[in-house]
């Protein structure tokens, strides 16, 4: 797994070894970032469910002005921090923490912080014939505080397995559904 584009263009990233992180492949991340294309310069941004930082690394990499990234193992943070460094990426932009998701977000709004960028490819859910999805990705499509946290005009990206079937609520406008394998990246903003 490496960096894509941008001034850390084909660093190698690491991962923990063995199935607790599933990194978006490259061939997905650069579907999404081409697809973004110029959004990404000094864009504000929040990666979800961090493994390995790829996303936000990605964005550092190509001009994002700053980012925060949420994961909750320290073990993968370890990772995470050692591949800010091996990137060679401004320091001062990445800012990690490490803690759940569900409880980063409130605190986030509290702050009143917003971003112009939401990425989250959370760990996938279980196939949800006949029944309502329980999987994280359903999770943060029905959080509130997700659009809370995104800048007017913003977008928030979410993966999520091809068979695991979302509903996505009235406050979201889908702009865009790209799909290679098993892996699905929604394009959502506010509607």
């Amino acid at each position: 797994m490496r960096i894509i584009s941008g001034t850390a263009a084909n660093r190698l990233l690491k991962a923990p070894k063995g199935l607790d992180v599933r990194p978006t492949p490259d061939l997905v991340r650069q579907a999404v970032f081409n697809s973004l294309g110029e959004r990404v310069l000094d864009a504000r941004v929040l990666e979800l469910f961090g493994g390995t930082g790829a996303l936000s690394l990605e964005c550092l990499s190509r001009g994002a002005a700053d980012a925060v990234c949420v994961e909750l193992s320290s073990r993968h943070a370890r990772f995470i921090e050692q591949n800010v460094i091996d990137a060679k990426l401004p320091r001062e932009k990445f800012h990690l923490r490490v803690q759940d998701v569900f409880v980063a977000m409130p605190q986030l709004v509290a702050n009143g912080v917003t971003f112009d960028l939401i990425l989250a490819d959370p760990p996938y859910g279980e196939k949800n014939v006949g029944k309502r999805s329980e999987s994280f990705a359903q999770r943060l499509l029905d959080d509130m505080d997700v659009p809370k946290l995104l800048a007017p005009g913003g977008l928030f990206i979410l993966g999520h397995a091809k068979r695991d079937t979302l509903e996505v609520p009235a406050v979201w406008e889908e702009r865009k559904v790209m799909k290679h394998g098993d892996s699905w990246m929604r394009f959502l903003r506010q509607a």
